[in-house]
């Protein structure tokens, strides 16, 4: 594996506004389904107090609920994978959006903590399939000059759920209750009619597309040093957003007496510079190059961790982790575009989406080992500590990595 930066040149007659309308639905879909997607994720982020208290267990318990539906992603991405390289984006894609919300609306339903982390279990595997074919699909459908900002967009939608998540928090828990919000969380289901009526089959999956199974597999098996290389990177990443996001909430509220209430509008403000942070660096990665795009994010993450896990006042905390977040998801923004491709041409429903879910598998216990190490450091501490091991392998990992940057989707790769 080489570090050496690898480019093509991008697509000068390419542009936002020159979006086909199959290509516009194409991202809209993708970018639609993966909000939703993490809405219906974070939601638990937003109740594990609420949860604890309901089915009468301990607020790890709740914790273990989310390690649980990251660990159980690779299933789903390794199934819908195969059947995004087999048989197109399209009809995948409807039928993960479909068996993720209705397994959110059944934990609206849940009686007991036990049926619920079942539950989470099964809607893990719709999460984990999502998110490579809808990448797939948009970063296929995307001229190549804007693969990046519309990567960046696309992965917003993560952050955006985020977002939704905080607000539904806000607005309808107090109102309605818990069960409010995995209701509220089958609404995706709506986006499967949106991709049979306006979104077209993929034009590169039809060019390379595999006469079977097995020569999806081994296209995987002939690249599996870049397959390594992604899958050590993901479980880099997902340590780096999952352990800056899911448990913040927890420790505004726990460590500093926030009010939930406040925590929620603190939760939407980071989000905006996750949002910010995304679309920005995944632009600019078509000029500085995907890898050093991420480096310099990653940079803006360590600068601003004193006022993110040290901040002695609200403002500071809330001003630092908009930043943390604006370089947490500016690296993450580049991921659709930079994964796809270095993925090879007949296995980009698949790689992608399989090394991510596998790196949430390995990454998965984050949560759990930030948690526990609170009692022994404190909880900013054990935070810092974790995430500043994390983003120097980051730096690393990513340093002697490798990229393609511009690459031609529409013709084969050798």
């Amino acid at each position: 594996m080489t570090g050496k930066l690898q480019t093509a040149s991008p697509d000068a007659a390419g542009s936002l506004g020159a979006l086909k309308g199959g290509e516009r639905h194409a991202v809209i879909a993708s970018f639609l389904g993966w909000t939703l997607d993490a809405f219906d994720f974070f939601v638990v982020v937003f109740l594990v107090e609420t949860l604890a208290k309901q089915f009468a267990v301990g607020k790890a318990a709740i914790v273990l609920s989310l390690t649980t539906t990251l660990a159980m992603r690779p299933v789903g991405a390794l199934l819908f994978g195969l059947l995004a390289d087999r048989f197109g984006r399209r009809r995948p894609l409807m039928a993960n959006v479909i068996y993720f919300s209705l397994v959110e609306l059944a934990c609206g339903f849940a009686p007991n903590f036990t049926v619920f982390l079942i539950l989470r279990a099964l809607y893990g595997i719709g999460m984990g399939g999502q998110w490579g074919v809808g990448a797939s699909l948009a970063m296929e459908a995307a001229p190549r000059r804007w693969r990046g900002l519309l990567s960046g967009v696309l992965q917003s939608g993560y952050p955006i759920g985020y977002l939704l998540a905080a607000l539904a928090a806000r607005v309808l828990l107090p109102v309605w209750g818990w069960r409010s919000l995995f209701f509220a969380g089958a609404s995706p289901a709506l986006i499967a009619f949106y991709v049979w009526s306006k979104v077209p089959e993929s034009e590169a999956w039809q060019r390379v597309r595999s006469l079977s199974i097995g020569g999806i597999l081994r296209a995987v098996a002939e690249n599996w040093k870049i397959a390594g290389y992604l899958v050590v990177l993901m479980i880099i990443m997902n340590c780096l957003s999952h352990g800056t996001q899911d448990l913040y909430p927890d420790f505004l509220k726990s460590a500093h007496g926030i009010p939930a209430a406040t925590v929620a509008l603190v939760a939407m403000l980071y989000n905006v510079g996750a949002v910010a942070g995304g679309i920005g660096f995944g632009h600019f990665s078509e000029r500085l190059g995907r890898r050093r795009a991420m480096l310099i994010a990653l940079g803006l993450a360590v600068a601003v961790m004193p006022l993110w896990a040290f901040g002695a006042r609200l403002a500071s905390l809330a001003m630092g982790a908009f930043l943390m977040q604006a370089g947490v998801q500016g690296a993450w923004g580049i991921i659709p575009a930079h994964l796809n491709e270095l993925a090879p041409d007949a296995a980009r429903g698949l790689l992608p989406g399989l090394c991510y879910q596998l790196g949430i598998l390995i990454a998965s216990p984050a949560n759990s080992i930030e948690y526990a190490l609170r009692n022994r450091l404190g909880y900013g501490w054990a935070m810092a500590a974790f995430e500043i091991a994390v983003i120097a392998a980051g730096a690393l990992v990513i340093g002697f990595g490798q990229e393609r940057r511009g690459k031609d989707f529409l013709t084969a790769s050798p």
